[in-house]
């Protein structure tokens, strides 16, 4: 079997012996075919990996999986920007071009060297991203470059705030922002998380 190290990859292969089965069937969301170069068109300029149906409503969705050593983390992470790239246009990462209404977040109970071991999630979650950015918009959920870790929750004004702070990848090639899931659902309902497993 082949070992995927690569993220696309591995969540290409994920996507497609895992998550529907055990994601979307679950939840009648039945995935469109798509043409190859409009997918590639939605992916590289919208943030779009897919484009499902419920219902006859269209559900546009952005994935990433993760491999199981980060089980312990109870977060899911935008890329933000990409400072040090020597093309101006693609500094700004997905946070800035994402035009998927959901996000699938999930880790997996395999290694991506053992890709033979992949049959299910240790945890997921599909987070409704047009009401987390509302909430970045409204100042409710804000991000900032303020040397933590993870998120926390911070009172302002008699208001409940989610402060997320940007992180860097260890060859700091680029930057992202960890969202704590339990906190969504906490300070803004259920609905914002609309299923998961293991977060909670």
């Amino acid at each position: 079997m082949a070992k995927y190290t690569d993220d696309r990859s591995f969540t290409d292969f994920v996507h497609k012996n895992i998550a529907v089965s055990k994601i979307y069937n679950e939840i009648g969301w039945v995935q469109e075919v798509l043409e190859e170069k409009y997918a590639e068109k939605i992916d590289r300029e919208n943030g779009i990996d897919y484009i499902f149906k419920k219902d006859g409503i269209i559900k546009t969705v952005q994935e990433r999986f993760r491999e199981r050593k980060f089980q312990k983390y109870s977060d899911f992470t935008i890329r933000y920007r990409r400072d040090g790239n020597i093309h101006e246009a693609r500094r700004e990462s997905e946070y800035y071009k994402m035009k998927a209404a959901f996000f699938t977040y999930g880790i997996t109970n395999c290694l991506k060297t053992d890709i033979a071991e992949c049959t299910d999630f240790i945890k997921y979650a599909i987070i409704d991203m047009e009401k987390v950015y509302s909430k970045i918009d409204s100042g409710e959920i804000r991000i900032k470059d303020n040397g933590a870790n993870f998120c926390k929750v911070i009172i302002e004004n008699n208001q409940k705030i989610i402060e997320c702070p940007v992180k860097f990848n260890k060859d700091q090639s680029s930057s992202f922002f960890p969202i704590e899931i339990s906190y969504l659902i906490d300070l803004f309902g259920e609905n914002i998380v609309i299923a998961q497993k293991g977060f909670l």
